[in-house]
């Protein structure tokens, strides 16, 4: 009993360090306002929140992180269930291409990015050796999607794809001989077996979307600003210590509740199939 003690207090040490005390630091921060010096307790840092300015930041910022979610599940689902199919036998290959990304520096690929869509990168090159005028595909919200699509789409595919390979095929062939076509079975078994990997992959690309400041600023070209863009610019520019906490705690309530509101989904789904 002791040695587990001792070997669990290196991960206690770590999150109390790199964990706790941040967090207490923000919530510190977001409470209070110096004045003279002093540290006096204040709720003005959250009643600037409820500024229209920042209420609609935060609602763009929902409304492309759930675009993002959306597209990367309506593209990764479909390809998760053909990975898994017998009769797909490159499966390796596909996940490789799709991993090997990731083994670069996300602003290395946002980067790269930049420089195919500019207005005179390779892409509009090609468009123009093809007659085709020149395109603007940097500096708006289509190029902000289009690049969380990019960087977070294999946070989505992975989850899932884990869940449909590990649901047992005896289940499916069990649905066929019941009488159930491939749509019914779809939908009674793999679906409900593969919640839990859907779950996962909406939550790993939802809540980077949503705290996004990078992709933003790059390929915004700070034409569109975000949750994200304005709680980092209030540590790094207006030195508004107080203002960019009480953002970060904002933020970090409204993703607890989230994580608890798919959770709770992903029991209801279980509870659902025994």
């Amino acid at each position: 009993m002791n040695t587990k003690k001792y070997l669990i207090a290196p991960y206690v040490i770590w999150s109390f360090i790199f964990v706790m005390i941040p967090l207490i630091l923000l919530i510190v921060y977001s409470f209070t306002e110096q004045v003279d010096g002093k540290f006096i307790f204040s709720l003005d840092s959250y009643a600037k929140f409820l500024d229209p300015l920042y209420v609609d930041m935060l609602l763009r910022s929902f409304r492309l992180a759930f675009i993002t979610t959306i597209v990367c599940f309506v593209a990764a689902y479909p390809l998760a269930v053909i990975l898994n199919s017998k009769e797909f036998s490159n499966k390796t290959i596909i996940l490789i291409l799709i991993v090997l990304p990731m083994w670069m520096n996300s602003l290395m690929r946002t980067y790269a990015w930049m420089i195919l869509l500019e207005n005179k990168g390779v892409v509009n090159t090609i468009l123009n050796f093809l007659g085709i005028p020149t395109q603007q595909f940097l500096y708006g919200e289509s190029a902000i999607i289009f690049g969380m699509i990019y960087n977070f789409f294999p946070f989505m595919i992975l989850p899932i794809y884990n869940s449909i390979s590990k649901i047992d095929n005896a289940l499916i062939e069990a649905s066929y001989d019941l009488g159930a076509n491939k749509f019914v079975t779809f939908k009674r078994v793999i679906l409900p077996l593969s919640m839990p990997g859907v779950i996962t992959g909406v939550i790993m690309v939802f809540m980077p979307s949503l705290t996004t400041f990078m992709i933003t600023r790059l390929l915004g070209g700070g034409q569109v600003v975000l949750i994200g863009n304005m709680i980092e610019e209030q540590f790094t520019r207006t030195n508004n210590w107080g203002f960019g906490s009480a953002l970060s705690m904002i933020l970090m309530a409204i993703i607890l509740v989230s994580i608890v509101f798919f959770s709770k989904n992903e029991s209801l789904d279980k509870g659902g199939l025994v």
